[in-house]
């Protein structure tokens, strides 16, 4: 590789914003799936800037209640000049109006609204692909791996996990969300599916919560919200090994 990849990351954002939970609940982007990796990265000295297939976004409902915003996470939700709120609410991108060589690091966010949209958003996976045909890194967590699939290797023609080990959100977790039945009938395929679909292997961790994530040559999962900010640590660890390739 004669230089590295430029030290700039996209966080791709879910566009998909509909009712999918029990008592009418929305899913859309999970918020501290893009809040830690944007923490994470914009700590290791990248530039960082979100976007979505159409430019726009809705939070899911979940994320934003207890179990899994607390703390110093829902002080920056209530704070629209934290500079991560700056970037989601006023200057989150439209995937098409990306210059694809500015990146060196993709990083797919999540929510169950990733399942929806992920697998046909051609403008993120576009990206996704140049950053990885270029050598970067691509990273996702917990429903992110949604992208993966679609995201091919110009080499071979193939998807860029095809014999990779990655993870993502369980099938047990789907379950305890009472959600399952809902995603079958609606047509979109779990993570676990679509990665194997396509010659991935998958590996979960031991319960659906725990923070797991896993690096496989220049991809790195996660398997849960909990797994966002470990994940982002991998993929920063792993980028810095690139230098001088």
């Amino acid at each position: 590789m004669s230089k590295s990849p430029p030290r700039k990351a996209l966080i791709s954002i879910s566009s998909f914003n509909g009712a999918i939970y029990p008592g009418g609940h929305k899913t859309g982007l999970f918020y501290t799936e893009a809040l830690h990796p944007f923490e994470v990265l914009t700590e290791a000295g990248f530039e960082v800037d979100l976007a979505s297939e159409t430019g726009s976004f809705g939070l899911d409902d979940v994320s934003l209640t207890d179990p899994f915003l607390s703390g110093s996470d829902k002080a920056i939700l209530n704070n629209p000049r934290h500079p991560f709120n700056v970037k989601l609410d006023s200057q989150l991108k439209k995937a098409s109006d990306l210059k694809k060589e500015e990146y060196g690091l993709f990083f797919a966010s999540a929510g169950h609204a990733a399942l929806y949209d992920y697998p046909t958003a051609k403008g993120l996976q576009a990206v996704a692909a140049d950053i990885w045909d270029r050598g970067g890194v691509v990273a996702t967590v917990c429903h992110g791996p949604a992208i993966l699939p679609g995201i091919i290797d110009s080499n071979t023609g193939k998807s860029i996990i095809e014999g990779k080990t990655v993870t993502g959100f369980t099938i047990e977790g789907e379950l305890i969300f009472r959600i399952l039945d809902k995603l079958r009938s609606d047509g979109v395929v779990p993570v676990v599916e679509a990665v194997n679909a396509v010659g991935a292997f998958y590996s979960s961790s031991m319960n659906a919560f725990d923070d797991y994530s896993i690096t496989s040559g220049r991809v790195v999962t996660g398997t849960n919200p909990q797994s966002a900010r470990s994940a982002a640590e991998r993929a920063v660890k792993l980028f810095d090994t690139l230098k001088g390739l």
